[in-house]
């Protein structure tokens, strides 16, 4: 089992750790510990080095986090340091929190759930349960969203038992409930004064980090699913 360093510290940069397994087919290895984020909930996986080996792509098998890298696979024992392409990351991490803004907003607000989502670092979309969706309305959601920026609320991270988050009200904010059912333990994203959800990727610590929200285009995508693009920048640039 990889220990997940990632989900209580999203700000950590590199780390040390130990080779557990070897996977030549796919010229992988598993470690005991890792800040990797191996992608999942619309947010991409990262990337980095591991002794200077590139990583290109980190993904879930079962307990383990696998590093696919480049070169020759250190062997099962080895000692690594890992280093994380931090302006990727912190990219993604101010994107995944414009878009909990986003989402916390609109169910404040209108109480629509969330069908879908997707992010690559400073662009996302996302899906929302409305009827009808305006150019009005869209202004008015964007000035929202930013507000909440501006109010420079805390984000806060906790590991909770099951039974225990699932007291929680409106926990689950996806149309669809994607927590595998065996799940022992939930890791939950909280927007101090908005918005606490079940997530597993990687935030910033404050709404104040996340920059400019621009939503660049909204489409319907059926009946009662609209879907809003926005983009993070670092001023009204």
């Amino acid at each position: 089992m990889t220990e997940l360093l990632y989900q209580t510290n999203s700000y950590l940069k590199d780390f040390d750790a130990i080779v557990t397994n070897s996977f030549p087919d796919g010229n992988a290895i598993s470690l005991d510990r890792s800040a990797f984020y191996p992608g999942g909930g619309g947010q991409p996986n990262d990337v980095g080095t591991l002794n200077g080996l590139p990583v290109i792509k980190v993904r879930k098998a079962g307990d383990d986090v696998l590093h696919l890298i480049e070169g020759d696979l250190p062997p099962i024992g080895t000692k690594v340091h890992g280093v994380i392409d931090w302006d990727r990351r912190y990219k993604l991490m101010r994107t995944h929190t414009a878009m909990h803004i986003l989402c916390g907003t609109v169910f404040r607000d209108y109480r629509a759930l969330v069908t879908g989502g997707d992010m690559e670092p400073l662009k996302g979309r996302m899906d929302f349960e409305f009827e009808r969706l305006e150019k009005e309305l869209v202004s008015i959601i964007e000035s929202a969203a930013n507000g909440e920026v501006s109010a420079g609320r805390e984000i806060k991270v906790q590991i909770l038992p099951r039974e225990e988050a699932f007291q929680i009200p409106d926990l689950i904010r996806t149309k669809i409930n994607l927590l595998p059912e065996g799940i022992q333990h939930v890791r939950t994203v909280q927007i101090v004064g908005l918005d606490l959800q079940a997530d597993g990727g990687t935030h910033v610590n404050n709404t104040s980090e996340v920059g400019r929200i621009h939503v660049t285009d909204y489409k319907s995508k059926g009946a009662i699913n609209k879907r809003i693009y926005i983009e993070v920048r670092d001023s009204e640039g």
